[in-house]
């Protein structure tokens, strides 16, 4: 049994800030005490560090990635290890990715060949969501045997027509399985069929260049369908999460559902929060780095989604990392950017941001973690053991170095994809050691972890609900 010791660092939780020392048996937090404490002076370790003048902060949970996922005749470009290790780098210890049932297959096809893809392969710990996308009978029956293996949440898309799209029928009967049998419904809401018709006239229209792709998907087609959502939701009785919320509009709806004290949950990314239309409208062709879906909005949204952060009518911010490269990705859209690839990589650049926005005033420390880390835990059932810094649970843990002054950039970055969507964005903070488990997977800025020591972690149902 290895036993480590993190010393004289500010361990910050989502529930408090204190200096302590941290105790690591067998890969599990032992005890935190005050570091001159009797207590602490009578603890011997395998390794000490140094965590003086640094944080210590619970490893971040990233509920929303997309490795490897086939996506408009390509797929996205890091593959769980590739991911993983980006995650790693940037603070990130849990990934939730989608797992997903193709149109005519049973919903287990699709959960066992993501796991295929992810074993052996993840630097951290991972678990799966469930993308639904052929809701029937024999399908709503295996939702309630994925909850029981610990897959407890499922997702639905209101848009993509042809793909992964579900009318509202579907979608309030997988609601009512939901509310039976304790799953939770996460839903991207985008009224996808009135977006096709904008689509098809746009391009009529010769307006083929990617800023119209934010242009099509309107932020009123957003509300519309996080409305419907949560409508649909009362009825079935169900819980609901929207994801990747990036329109005022659209929070609105869910702070008007929070305060009737509906069980509805939002998440936003770093992406709405940093980056907007006018990098959508950069020139040539380079705004089709930035199409994800939903879309990047104007920057006067961005208010909103802090607000909504504050106030906890948004509760968690995840990635939706989606990585497509430029060259020879992206490009398939080129004269059509309604083939341009939707989803940009953001999996190793979340936790700096958001400690950026810590440091603009946007939000507290203890919020920084709330949002990343234990929120994120809670909502999918991770926590005790993630989220948080508490005896028990396992560590997961990051030395972060508050002052310490970063460039982003794809010439740094550990993602497998040949652009950055922050290039030249000058940040405060940054990742300087990280233990999975108790492992050292990153040392002083060093990659000393191994694929396949992440585990694949089954999840209870979301501890939101009574």
């Amino acid at each position: 049994m290895t036993t480590t010791i993190v010393s004289g660092g500010l361990v910050i939780t989502a529930a408090d800030e204190i200096t302590a020392d941290v105790l690591i048996e067998d890969g599990k937090v032992a005890a935190l005490a005050a570091p001159d404490s009797a207590y602490a002076r009578g603890w011997r370790a395998d390794r000490v560090i140094d965590a003086t003048g640094k944080y210590v902060i619970p490893g971040g949970v990233d509920a929303h990635t997309h490795f490897e996922l086939p996506f408009g005749g390509t797929s996205s470009s890091d593959t769980f290890e590739t991911g993983t290790r980006a995650a790693a780098w940037g603070g990130t210890t849990t990934v939730v990715d989608f797992a997903v049932q193709s149109k005519g297959q049973a919903v287990r096809a699709g959960l066992d060949a993501w796991h295929a893809k992810a074993e052996g392969r993840c630097a951290i710990d991972y678990a799966f969501h469930m993308i639904l996308s052929d809701v029937h009978e024999s399908s709503l029956k295996e939702m309630d045997l994925l909850v029981g293996e610990g897959v407890t949440s499922f997702k639905l898309f209101m848009a993509y027509p042809g793909v992964f799209y579900s009318d509202d029928g579907q979608i309030l009967r997988a609601m009512q399985r939901a509310a039976g049998n304790g799953g939770l419904i996460m839903m991207h809401a985008e009224n996808g069929i009135a977006i096709d018709v904008l689509v098809e006239q746009a391009l009529a229209a010769g307006k083929t260049d990617p800023r119209y792709h934010g242009e099509v998907r309107r932020a009123l087609l957003e509300a519309e369908a996080t409305h419907r959502a949560i409508q649909l939701a009362r009825v079935a009785g169900s819980p609901l999460y929207v994801v990747h919320v990036s329109a005022e509009e659209a929070v609105a709806e869910l702070a008007q559902a929070r305060d009737k004290g509906l069980p509805v949950f939002g998440e936003t990314c770093p992406q709405y929060l940093f980056l907007s239309t006018d990098n959508l409208a950069e020139p040539g062709f380079e705004g089709a780095k930035y199409v994800c879906s939903t879309p990047l909005r104007p920057r006067e949204h961005q208010a909103a989604l802090w607000r909504g952060l504050r106030t906890d009518d948004l509760q968690v911010v995840s990635t939706d990392h989606c990585p497509f490269c430029f060259s020879g990705q992206k490009e398939l859209g080129r004269g059509d950017f309604s083939k341009i690839p939707n989803g940009l990589p953001g999996v190793e650049n979340r936790m700096d941001l958001l400690h950026q926005a810590v440091v603009d005033g946007h939000i507290s420390r203890r919020r920084w973690i709330e949002i990343a880390c234990a929120a994120p835990a809670r909502m999918f059932g991770l926590a005790p053991y993630k989220g948080t810094i508490a005896p028990g649970g396992d560590a997961d843990i990051v030395v972060y170095d508050p002052h310490a002054r970063q460039t982003l950039s794809a010439s740094t970055h550990h993602m497998n994809v040949d652009y950055s969507a922050y290039e030249g964005k000058q940040i405060t903070g940054q990742v300087e050691t990280v233990l999975s488990r108790g492992e050292t997977v990153i040392d002083k800025r060093k990659f000393t972890g191994r694929a396949g020591h992440g585990r694949y972690v089954p999840r209870t149902t979301c501890q939101y609900l009574p």
